[in-house]
């Protein structure tokens, strides 16, 4: 399987790694050009390319990029993918960062596909059956896309759950329970049968004020910061 990065940031990087570390083969790609991508693709093995490339001839595509940035990607860069191309979204919507946009916080879906800290995402990885094997939620619209999506993730040492439709994304977007919690395969079809929409923007914000003293801390105490405010109330 080939497969493109585009954004190969914190959660990028670590993405890349775990592809490469399963023998993937990844071309990655950002907004600054090839040559800044040189010790990563010394320490990987990924193949650093245009933006425009790294869309040719991939039979996935992450795209792990702030949400702002969306809009600055060339324009018809998916028309150059083939159209078989399964895309991965992994982006959130921060306001802090991305600046307010009033169509996702009016309601809008972000769309987003993944979500695990990239502390976690390098470190949390466990072999198939081990009790404390985090899960991680899948939500798009073509069934098979997230069945090859599910495969991948098992071999990088996640169960996966599927999670719905793209309309239902929702439902994982930051400040969610599920968000940055690191379920089990159980609680992850739990919680997301109880996120409330209505207070994802609320949450979002006590999830920020949880994890900023954790910064710097390693992934299980990010991940408890999360769960503190996050899963309040919700298990049964």
């Amino acid at each position: 399987m080939n497969i493109g990065v585009i954004g190969p940031g914190n959660i990028g990087e670590v993405i890349i790694r775990k592809l490469r570390d399963q023998g993937y083969r990844v071309k990655m790609a950002n907004a600054r050009g090839p040559e800044s991508l040189k010790d990563l693709a010394a320490k990987t093995g990924a193949m650093p390319v245009s933006v425009e490339q790294v869309v040719q001839d991939v039979d996935m595509l992450f795209i792990v990029v702030p949400q702002k940035a969306i809009p600055e990607l060339p324009k018809g860069l998916l028309n150059k993918a083939r159209k078989e191309t399964i895309v991965i979204d992994v982006g959130n919507y921060y306001p802090f960062r991305d600046g307010r946009i009033d169509e996702l916080e009016n309601g809008l879906t972000e769309s987003v596909c993944v979500e695990i800290p990239s502390k976690a995402l390098m470190a949390a990885g466990r072999p198939a059956g081990s009790r404390d094997r985090v899960a991680l939620p899948i939500s798009g619209d073509n069934t098979k896309a997230k069945e090859i999506v599910a495969q991948l993730i098992d071999r990088i040492g996640f169960d996966s759950v599927d999670a719905g439709t793209i309309a239902e994304s929702w439902r994982q977007q930051p400040g969610s329970p599920v968000y940055c919690t690191n379920p089990t395969k159980e609680e992850l079809r739990l919680w997301l049968k109880k996120v409330d929409r209505s207070s994802l923007a609320a949450n979002r914000e006590k999830g920020l004020k949880a994890y900023y003293p954790t910064r710097d801390a390693d992934y299980q105490a990010q991940i408890e910061a999360h769960r503190s405010v996050l899963i309040n109330g919700i298990k049964q």
